[in-house]
This record gives C-alpha cells, structure tokens and sequence, in this order.
C-alpha cells in the first residue's frame, strides 16, 4: 500500500495558471500510468489528462487540449499537470490517479489522492 498525494492547487485568475503536482511515497510513478481527473460541484468525474508507462504516450480531455500539458519529472519521481489560460469552468477538486498498466478511460485508477482544490475566479 502507498499514498498519493497532490499538490499545488489554489486559486487564480482567469487567463492564469497553477502547476500541479502528483507524488507517490514508495513506488517509481514512471513505471505506472498516472492521470489526472477532476470533480466539480454538482457534476461527475471528468478525466484531465493521462500519461502512459514506459512509452509515455499522453491522453488530453478536448476541454483542456492546448491549454494543460501532463509530464513526468523522472528525476524528481513525480508527476504534473501544467495548467495555463485556466477559466472559471476549470474550478474543480484536481485527483492524481496511478494504474499499474493502462490510463483508464473509465477512471477506474487503482490508487488515488485526496485532491488538490483548483479555483478559477476574478
């Protein structure tokens, strides 16, 4: 068992941007597929981004495509979700999300954090 833990939410204006960062004590995030998904008031999940193991291919919800970019710092065993041009739709409670093999088109990770609150507002 470990813990995923995310960081680096907050708020920010629109047209601004925050950078969020995914750790996970104990294991090596480049070997599993990590993703982001987020949960906003009164809606269902929605997945964010996603990034495979081993080849590192990336998977970008339409809604964010050009404006948020997913990548691993393998150096610093992490993971983050470069957020820019952010609008007031994106407020949501941001979840990093491990799957031992796969980005999960259903969401269905395997470990997840306790989320890191995004607020986009003047």
């Amino acid at each position: 068992q470990f813990e995923v833990e995310e960081s680096g939410g907050g708020l920010a204006q629109p047209g601004g941007s925050l950078r969020l960062t995914c750790r996970a004590s104990g294991v090596t995030l480049q070997n599993y597929a990590v993703g982001w998904f987020r949960q906003a008031p009164e809606k269902g999940r929605e997945g964010v981004a996603c990034i495979k193991p081993t080849i590192d291919a990336i998977f970008e919800a339409d809604s964010v495509k050009g404006r948020f970019r997913i990548g691993r710092d393998a150096a610093s065993n992490l993971v983050y979700l470069q957020m820019n041009n952010l609008k007031p739709e994106d407020t949501a409670i941001y979840y990093c999300g491990l799957h031992q093999w796969y980005c999960p088109s259903d969401l269905s990770y395997e470990h997840w954090g306790q989320g890191t609150q995004v607020t986009v507002s003047l």
